[in-house]
């Protein structure tokens, strides 16, 4: 279900939390970070600005926000403007007294390639889910590790594999910087936990292809320690099973995160209306319900 029709206007990478009884969304974008408010997760919603930016910087993508003790931080990657390899894309922190910005920034996080974050704090510390390149091996590309932080601006420097490729259909491009040898993407982790079931959504491919999609790993883990976790995904098997994948109403449908509202678990993500022309518009919010039981997520699009 899309939850925003704003014409022009996108949101890409979606990361929704809900903080003094309003709902915010931060998105992807080129010249800052979008900000959403509604009071309702399912309609309403209205933008309320780029709530980030800094001069000489470009390309801002995959928001989160985590709050604690009033104060709200983001991490987010950006490049720097004169440049056009998104290779160079970084994590960074910025601060701010409120959900509705102005964010300002504090410092570079992790050196580039580190994109997509989601910060994680629990009864065991904080944690730091995120995506980086791996150029050797059987299918390179990008993929998941998860850290511990030592606090909210600084790694301990010791991140874990948690989601890697293993299929065909997370191939984001053939040949893409060594003849033979295929790019795959995985990225944009998204960590919530149900009883002692520790889960991981992830989007796998590229958003121009009909099989990006929403994927995840689940682990039964007592413990809160997420950075010693063993994620399993879905996929193991190696058959293609997406959590959500494009249908006849949607494409370009990945990169989510999980909020939870009067106990039902939901999935915002991003995605394209599929046109009769089948001319190509902007990814905007979408929502769906998610369940989850003894490690396996099922989806219900509404």
């Amino acid at each position: 279900m899309k939850i925003i029709d704003l014409k022009d206007k996108s949101q890409a990478d979606p990361y929704v939390i809900k903080s003094g009884g309003k709902f915010y969304m931060y998105c992807t974008a080129i010249t800052g970070v979008q900000c959403y408010e509604s009071d309702d997760l399912f309609s309403g919603w209205k933008f309320a600005g780029f709530v980030l930016k800094e001069e000489g910087r470009k390309e801002y993508w995959a928001p989160c926000v985590i709050e604690d003790g009033g104060t709200f931080y983001m991490y987010y990657s950006n490049m720097p403007a004169d440049s056009d390899d998104v290779h160079l894309q970084n994590i960074r922190v910025a601060v701010c007294d409120s959900p509705a910005g102005e964010f300002k920034f504090v410092k570079d996080l992790l050196p580039a390639f580190s994109i997509d974050a989601q910060i994680v704090k629990n009864d065991s510390g904080l944690y730091m889910f995120y995506s980086i390149n791996r150029y050797e091996g059987d299918r390179v590309g990008t993929y998941i590790v998860c850290d511990e932080m030592l606090d909210f601006f600084t790694m301990a420097g010791n991140p874990k594999t948690v989601v890697e490729p293993s299929l065909d259909e997370e191939i984001f491009e053939n040949d893409r910087f060594k003849k033979g040898q295929h790019w795959h993407t995985i990225e944009g982790a998204s960590y919530f936990k149900v009883g002692d079931w520790h889960y991981c959504t992830y989007s796998g491919n590229s958003y121009h292809k009909p099989t990006y999609h929403i994927g995840y790993a689940s682990c039964r883990d007592a413990g809160d320690k997420l950075n010693a976790v063993e994620f399993v995904k879905h996929t193991a098997d190696g058959a293609f099973a997406p959590l959500v994948c494009g249908n006849e109403r949607e494409a370009s449908t990945g990169h989510n995160s999980v909020i939870c509202v009067d106990g039902q678990l939901y999935l915002v993500y991003h995605g394209r209306d599929v046109t009769p022309d089948g001319k190509k518009n902007e990814r905007t919010a979408r929502v769906c319900k998610v369940f989850a039981s003894d490690g396996k997520l099922t989806v219900e699009r509404i």
